[in-house]
C-alpha cells in the first residue's frame, strides 16, 4: 500500500522522534510518505492536499492535525508566528473554523476514494494546552465519525496523570525551536529531565521511544 500521513511536526520527525520512519522500518513492503509540515494547522494541510497528497493518487492517508491548532487559540502570544509564518488570518484557528476545515478536508479524500484514517495527537504541556487539544480532538473525532472513518485517540496512551502550571507558549519558545532545529540539537532527555516532562521533551515534541510507542499504536491501528 502507498500511505500519506499527513500532519505537522508530530508527523515530520525533524524535531524529536519520528514515528514515519519507524514504521517504514518495521514495513519496508509499503510505501509510506510522510507529508508531515512543522507549525501547520488544519488550514495548512487543506491549502497543501492537492499539492502534497492528491497528485500522488494514496491508497490511503493518515491525517494527524490540530496541537498547532490548539496552541494558537489557548496561546495568545503565538499567534504573530501563526499569522506571519504559517498565513494564518489573524494568527488563530477557532474551534468553528477547525471544525468546518477539518470536515472538508476529510470530504475532499473521500470525494476522491481515498481511504483516510485520523488520528488525534497528545499533549502535555500545560492545562490550557491539553484542555485546548482535547477540545479539537473531540471536533475531529466529531468530524471523522460524521463520514464513517476510523479514528484513533493517542491522547490516553501518552498524557500524564499530572499537567503542572507552566508558562504561556510564546515567540520567543517558537524560535527556540528554530534554532535547535537549525543547529542539530538533540539533547532530548536532559530538556525532559530539567522541565519535567514524560513523553516529550519540551511539551509538544516526541522523544524518540515516545515515537517508537506511536509507531506501534498506529502501525496496529493501521492496515498494515
Amino acid at each position: 500500500m502507498k500511505i500519506v500521513f499527513f500532519g505537522d511536526s508530530l508527523t515530520e520527525g525533524s524535531y524529536g522522534g519520528n514515528y514515519v520512519n519507524v514504521l517504514r522500518e518495521k514495513h519496508p513492503e509499503h510505501e509510506l510518505i510522510n507529508a508531515g509540515q512543522s507549525g501547520n494547522t488544519v488550514i495548512n494541510l487543506l491549502d497543501r492536499l492537492e499539492s502534497d497528497v492528491l497528485v500522488l493518487e494514496p491508497d490511503g492517508v493518515f491525517v494527524m492535525v490540530g496541537g498547532n491548532d490548539a496552541i494558537s487559540y489557548s496561546q495568545p502570544r503565538t499567534q504573530i508566528y501563526y499569522k506571519q509564518v504559517q498565513n494564518i488570518p489573524d494568527g488563530v484557528v477557532t474551534p468553528d473554523q477547525f471544525s468546518q476545515t477539518y470536515r472538508e478536508l476529510l470530504g475532499t479524500l473521500q470525494t476522491n476514494y481515498i481511504q483516510t484514517w485520523v488520528g488525534l495527537p497528545p499533549a502535555e504541556y500545560n492545562p490550557a494546552v491539553v484542555e485546548a487539544q482535547q477540545q479539537y480532538n473531540r471536533l475531529a473525532a466529531d468530524a471523522a465519525r460524521s463520514m464513517g472513518i476510523p479514528t484513533l485517540d493517542l491522547m490516553p496512551h501518552f498524557k500524564p496523570d499530572d499537567i503542572p502550571q507552566r508558562p504561556m507558549l510564546d515567540l520567543a519558545f517558537i524560535q527556540e525551536i528554530g534554532r535547535r532545529s537549525q543547529g542539530g540539537w538533540s539533547d532530548y532527555e536532559t530538556s525532559r529531565q530539567e522541565k519535567g516532562f514524560t513523553y516529550t521533551f519540551d511539551g509538544l515534541h516526541l522523544l524518540p521511544e515516545s515515537a517508537g510507542r506511536m509507531a506501534e499504536l498506529i502501525g496496529d491501528f493501521l492496515p498494515l
